[in-house]
């Protein structure tokens, strides 16, 4: 298996903390992105420094804030300059919004956008030329089973983000295939345990709103009880960490468009069948089959 030169976006917490771990035990070079690496997540970048020398894994800490352009170039700059190539980016980056949609403001939903989606086209802006360059490299981004499956509500925000993100992955591999470079969506479902998704997620500042909505109280811990229920012991968001440095491992050209994983079954596995079936089909009636695979 070819070791390859990875950057890991949101990986101070969750499941991109899980990533940069299952990709290091893989044997690749990580660069674990975060904000703030040497005030507030210094922490964990020592908890990773210091699991990584015990694993004998190769773990590098780097500064990168999905919001800032200039952050973007820096990181992956400073790759490049260390190791003369990149070959992986995943993008997982993120942040969960929970409440009525009617209570968050424009500029409230345009910052979960900006995190969640615009956030990949900076790191992309900053990436891609360097992949271009090579003629080679793999886009991997992680989405999410709410662009697809079913999901409850007071999820609207964050889930239009995500779909956002999941189209453009849809679009850009097309874009892409004949600069050699792979595209693969890994969509993860819901885990009631396990990451801080959920405790840290953000709310609408609208309080009045909120209140107004007051005959939906309960609701979401409702169903939060009732996915616990729902979700089998082996339900781990280390198994998408798992399914990334296996996507990352496979020989390049050979690795899936889109895997779900999803423990829960709400759906996403499905309507993913039936959409590769159509976009496959669709590529091929107009003409750009050979965008369906990589290849220069």
């Amino acid at each position: 298996m070819k070791k390859s030169i990875v950057l890991v976006t949101g990986a101070g917490t969750g499941i991109g903390h899980l990533t940069v771990k299952a990709l290091a035990l893989a044997g690749h070079t990580v660069y674990a992105s975060m904000r703030d690496v040497q005030g507030r997540n210094a922490s964990r970048v020592r908890e990773l420094r210091d699991w990584a020398f015990a694993s004998g894994a190769d773990v590098r800490a780097v500064e990168l804030d999905v919001l800032s352009q200039r952050s973007a170039d820096a990181a992956v700059a400073t790759i490049v300059a260390e190791r003369g190539r990149l070959d992986v980016v995943v993008h997982n980056a993120g942040h969960l919004v929970i409440g009525p949609a009617e209570a968050f403001s424009p500029e409230e939903i345009a910052a979960v956008f900006d995190t969640n989606f615009l956030g990949t086209q900076r790191v992309n802006r900053a990436v891609l030329p360097v992949m271009r360059a090579q003629q080679s490299g793999l886009l991997l981004w992680v989405s999410s089973t709410t662009a697809r499956g079913g999901f409850p509500p007071f999820l609207g925000p964050y889930a239009a983000a995500k779909a956002a993100m999941d189209s453009m992955a849809v679009s850009m591999a097309f874009e892409l295939a004949r600069f050699n470079i792979e595209t693969s969506i890994v969509v993860p479902g819901a885990f009631t345990a396990g990451t801080e998704h959920f405790p840290k997620a953000g709310r609408a500042a609208d309080a009045a709103t909120i209140a107004a909505y007051a005959r939906y109280d309960g609701l979401l811990d409702q169903v939060a009880a009732r996915l616990a229920q729902l979700s089998p012991p082996e339900s781990d968001p280390a198994a998408v960490g798992a399914e990334i440095a296996r996507i990352v491992g496979l020989p390049h050209g050979a690795r899936p468009f889109r895997s779900v994983v999803d423990f829960i079954d709400d759906g996403a596995a499905a309507v993913t069948e039936v959409a590769e079936r159509v976009r496959i089909e669709f590529a091929q009636r107009i003409g750009i089959a050979d965008l369906l695979q990589p290849g220069v």
